[in-house]
This record gives structure tokens, C-alpha cells and sequence, in this order.
């Protein structure tokens, strides 16, 4: 975790949606301003089906519980999905629980690990392993008949990674460091770049940038992986909206993200 980042809002640390997949809103990884900035992009969080959280760092969770309020209705109503962790969502050693009782009595609650898959309707989840700080941390990859998009949440690059992300068509990472810069339990731009040779995504987003990420250009970082790998890269940027449908689509142009 980028502390630094965080607690200067260099840049936003709400996490992001995935909207109308499977007729679902899904928010994911809602860390600090999650919800005043659905609201200032224009995405209700009222009509959310489901929250997913990462792992147990306060840049991933703190607004988990106050989505969960909004997607039932403020705890009206019986609906929608959290997914998370063992440490999210039961607590494991000092890290955990970050979801209270009250709130997980409404939606359906998950725990997800590493290979584990949950079926939602027409989408399957599936945990894929990390190695991080918080030692349950999992990232998702949702699988649908049109679509697969993986998010490797905070992980360091390992020999096996790509095979927890194989057949993503969109792949999402947090990438913390430029160049070779690499730290415990995260990515640097070399990494993602392996990375993405290894899997073959039509589309690579780095997310969750660390502040040395942030000074050193990281668009700059995601035109010379692009170069490397052949894959469009993009670094992500506060508001950032993508059209699934133009990524998919045979005549996307790589100026339309």
C-alpha cells in the first residue's frame, strides 16, 4: 500500500466499477472517497448488485460498508453480493474483519480464495492468488460467455501469475512503481509488462499507482509497455470511463479508450 498516495489524494482512491455485466453494477475495491465520487461521476450507488474488496488495507475497504448500505437500501432490503477475502470478510490473524455483522446480513456474502469460483446468474467469479502484505488477499476475475476481465488486485509478480489470468480479455492491475522499482507485495511497470506478454489481454489497465508512479509520468509507462508488448495499455486516471463494447469490437480504434 502507497500510504502517501492515499492520505494525499494525488490521485482518487475509490476503486472502480464494472457497469452492466451481466446486468449487474458491480463496485470494486472501495477504498477512501468510493462514494462521494460515484456520485461526482455519475454512477448511483443505490443500484449497485454487488461489492467486492481485495484484501484488508484501509485503501481498499473504507467505504465498503457505507456501498453496502446504499446497494440495500440502507439496510432495508435483502440484496445484492459482497464478495471478499477471508481477512475482509471474517478476519484472519491482525488483519480483519472489515465488514460488520450488520452489514453482512443483508447481501449474500462470499469468501473467496485463490481457484475458488462463485457463480452469479450467467457470471462466474473466480479468486486468483496474490502475494501481498495481507496474506488472504485475492484478485478477481469475472467470466462471462462475451467477456472475461481479471483484476490482480495488490500482488507482487511471481513465476505462476499469469496463469491465475489466463483468457482475460481486459486485465487490470495495480501497478505501484515505474521501470524496475520494484517493492514487497506489488508491481512495478517491468512486471506488468511480463505480465502482459504472458496473457494476451486486448486491453491492460494500470491502476492503484503509487506516488513515484504518479511524479515519473505514467502515461509515458504505459506507451513504452504498450511498445514492448504490442497490447493496448492504458493508465488509469480519475474518471476514467472505458466502453466494454468498443474493447470487444472488431473495429475499435486504439484512440477510443
Amino acid at each position: 500500500m502507497d500510504a502517501f498516495a492515499t492520505i494525499t489524494q494525488k490521485r482518487m482512491t475509490g476503486g472502480f466499477r464494472i457497469d452492466d455485466i451481466d446486468g449487474k453494477n458491480l463496485h470494486i475495491d472501495p477504498g477512501p472517497g468510493a462514494l462521494i465520487r460515484s456520485y461526482q461521476f455519475g454512477r448511483d450507488p443505490r443500484k449497485l448488485s454487488g461489492v467486492f474488496v481485495s484484501h484488508s488495507h484501509t485503501d481498499h475497504y473504507t467505504d465498503a460498508e457505507v456501498l453496502i448500505e446504499a446497494m440495500t437500501k440502507g439496510m432495508t432490503r435483502r440484496k445484492g453480493i459482497v464478495v471478499g477475502s477471508l481477512s475482509v470478510i471474517e478476519g484472519f490473524k491482525q488483519w480483519g474483519p472489515c465488514i460488520s455483522d450488520y452489514h453482512k446480513s443483508k447481501p449474500e456474502v462470499t469468501t473467496l480464495g485463490a481457484n475458488k469460483i462463485k457463480k452469479f446468474g450467467d457470471m462466474k467469479v473466480k479468486g486468483t492468488k496474490t502475494i501481498h502484505g495481507d496474506p488472504t488477499a485475492v484478485g478477481f476475475q469475472f467470466q462471462l460467455k462475451d467477456i472475461t476481465i481479471s483484476y490482480t488486485a495488490d500482488t507482487e509478480y511471481f513465476e505462476k501469475l499469469h496463469k491465475y489470468h489466463r483468457s482475460a480479455d481486459i486485465l487490470v492491475a495495480s501497478v505501484i512503481r515505474p521501470r524496475d522499482e520494484r517493492i514487497p507485495g506489488h508491481m512495478c511497470s517491468d512486471d506488468f509488462s511480463k505480465l502482459i506478454a504472458e496473457v494476451s489481454p486486448k486491453l491492460a489497465i494500470m491502476t492503484h499507482l503509487g506516488m513515484k508512479m504518479i511524479i515519473n509520468n505514467p502515461e509515458r509507462e504505459a506507451e513504452r509497455i504498450q511498445e514492448e508488448t504490442g497490447v493496448k495499455v492504458l493508465a488509469a486516471r480519475d474518471g476514467m470511463h472505458i466502453n466494454l463494447d468498443q474493447v470487444m469490437g472488431q473495429q475499435q480504434r486504439l484512440d477510443d479508450y
